[in-house]
């Protein structure tokens, strides 16, 4: 990617040199098991305690399935906070992880260009994001977020949470290196962003309410889909308005959203594949919407809702 010298965001929020304490929670990171407990939890909690508990489930991990539980169990065990600005002392980091913040500082700000201009021309406003960089476990309005559930976006706070140390994950666990590989998942968690603006979040969360696991999974998976395919129309531009990608980028893209399917991760981890517990979509989905997405390069190119995602 040609990001060097280009304009950096002015929208990050630097925490890596605060600590976020203790992780309160449920234990495991099995989405499943948690969806199979709220019914109850929502009769002890009451009304205000389900809309605190249906903001824990907005809140998008990039990982399938690991997000939801650590972010209840972490909004039940630990004190949320929605502070913003820069954090207490100097940030202590590397050449590398000086580079990496560069790095997602100039990928935010291209993500802005995109988005204002894709939707002001629809006549709605882009209230952009902000990205908050965190070692660890950090604070949210969605409860106590951490870094084994990879990049994430919380929709009580509108911000984008990430660890540096996911982009060596992604390259060593999933074989996925790259820098367009790296912009994909920042581009994914702002596609989130987006569907919050645009009251599709809303609307998937109201639908889900009901369902059973297997059909509000399928829910879920049109979702992360729809915002993969976001991350494509981010691409397609940044690509032909502002020349950013080089060869191969395109291929570290896919390769990105094949490793991280659920299908694939899920044959990793368990030995095994339940496609009723997908929550992400299968490395053939993810695919597919970010190259739909890439190649089209339109909202109405995206609607994984009305499509066949299969």
């Amino acid at each position: 990617m040609r990001w060097k010298g280009r304009r950096q965001s002015s929208n990050i929020e630097d925490r890596r040199s605060s600590s976020a304490g203790g992780l309160g929670g449920l234990g495991g990171s099995s989405g499943g098991g948690l969806l199979r407990l709220l019914p109850a939890v929502f009769r002890l909690l009451g009304v205000k305690g389900t809309m605190v508990a249906l903001l824990a489930l907005g809140a998008y991990s990039y990982y399938s399935g690991g997000g939801f539980g650590d972010l209840l169990g972490g909004m039940t065990g630990g004190s949320a906070s929605t502070t913003q600005g820069a954090p207490q002392g100097d940030v202590q980091q590397t050449a590398q992880e000086q580079e990496l913040s560069e790095f997602v500082s100039v990928v935010l700000a291209d993500t802005e260009e995109t988005w204002h201009q894709l939707l002001e021309a629809q006549g709605t406003t882009y209230k952009e994001p902000r990205l908050v960089l965190f070692r660890g476990a950090v604070n949210t309005a969605c409860g106590m977020g951490r870094a084994a559930m990879g990049p994430f976006y919380c929709p009580g706070d509108q911000k984008v949470y990430l660890d540096l140390s996911f982009f060596d994950d992604l390259a060593r666990r999933h074989d996925a290196p790259g820098d367009f590989a790296q912009a994909y998942v920042i581009a994914h968690e702002v596609g989130h962003h987006v569907q919050t603006l645009l009251g599709i979040s809303d609307e998937v969360q109201k639908a889900r309410r009901g369902l059973g696991e297997a059909q509000a999974n399928q829910l879920s998976v049109r979702q992360e889909l729809q915002a993969d395919c976001f991350a494509g129309i981010w691409g397609y531009h940044a690509s032909r308005s502002r020349q950013l990608l080089e060869r191969g980028d395109i291929e570290e893209g896919l390769n990105a959203a094949s490793a991280i399917g659920d299908d694939r991760l899920q044959k990793e981890t368990r030995g095994y594949v339940n496609q009723e517990s997908f929550t992400h979509g299968s490395s053939a989905q993810r695919v597919h919407w970010f190259k739909t997405g890439l190649e089209k390069g339109t909202l109405s190119a995206c609607n994984t809702f009305a499509a066949d995602a299969s």
